[in-house]
């Protein structure tokens, strides 16, 4: 979720405006619906005096709206790219989502996700505080990574060892690309959508995503049961690419859209027997 890759499009604000516009009036539809069912429910109520009620807006589509509407910066993912995501946020309902990385669309992915509980994981400390003057109530983590995108080869060949298909939290992983430094609750959660997009892996000295790409992958495997959809964008560069087809298995992909790929991967804690990638 690099900042310099965001750029203004006014088709895909004016898209985006009106999504969180319909999503309001679904929610207005919906709070009329549930009302009407419960005065039916009551035959002798005198309509009189029937309380005035007002269905305000949930905060994370008011600030979507907000933000939108007043800003040129548009998410870096394309519409379709954005779509994948959207329609298993729809299908899933309220979750747990995890984004690893922080940008002008972070207030989409919370709005998407209303109901649900949306985390960002941060390398820019100065970064977090620049978002978090214009939206404080996102829940950021910062964290730091100890690789390089220049490791990318050696951390890939180690990847292949069999410390690195044991299942298991990864704060207890032998291998050296299970991430160890996220905050606790971030192991203790299970997340039902996991969207890579960070930490930053444009040039060598980057810290890259390989940590970020396996961590999610096994921490997927690790849930105690159902699945967990995990998306990595920017597959058109060459860590991306090799990372998620290795450990979150070609097998498992559901589709590719431009730079994005999605990932269904199934619990694996009570089934010992599972290969780490299906055959």
């Amino acid at each position: 979720m690099i900042r310099s890759k965001l750029q203004p499009s006014n088709h895909f604000k004016f898209i985006l405006i009106c999504f969180s516009f319909l999503l309001f009036l679904l929610f207005l539809s919906k709070s009329s619906f549930q009302w009407s069912k419960r005065i039916s429910e009551i035959p002798e109520w005198n309509s009189t005096q029937i309380p005035s009620t007002c269905s305000k807006i949930p905060p994370s589509l008011a600030n979507a709206l907000i933000h939108y509407a007043t800003t040129n910066i548009t998410p870096q993912q394309t519409f379709k790219e954005v779509s994948v995501s959207a329609r298993v946020l729809a299908r899933r309902g309220s979750c747990n989502f995890l984004v690893f990385g922080l940008g002008r669309d972070s207030v989409m992915w919370a709005a998407l996700n209303h109901g649900g509980r949306t985390v960002f994981l941060e390398e820019d400390a100065a970064w977090i505080d620049q978002i978090k003057q214009n939206s404080p109530d996102l829940e950021i983590y910062h964290v730091e990574y100890d690789t390089k995108v220049k490791q990318a080869d050696v951390l890939l060949q180690m990847g292949m060892r069999e410390e690195c298909t044991v299942v298991g939290d990864p704060r207890s992983s032998v291998c050296r690309l299970a991430h160890k430094g996220f905050p606790d609750d971030i192991y203790n959660t299970e997340w039902d959508l996991i969207m890579v997009d960070a930490p930053t892996g444009y040039h060598d000295e980057a810290p890259g995503r390989m940590t970020a790409i396996y961590t999610s992958g096994l921490m997927a495997r690790n849930r105690a049961e159902g699945e967990t959809d995990v998306f990595v964008h920017d597959v058109n560069r060459v860590v991306e690419d090799k990372f998620s087809k290795a450990f979150l298995c070609e097998g498992y992909m559901k589709e590719q859209e431009g730079l994005l790929r999605h990932f269904t991967i199934p619990s694996h804690r009570n089934r010992p027997d599972t290969p780490f990638c299906p055959n």
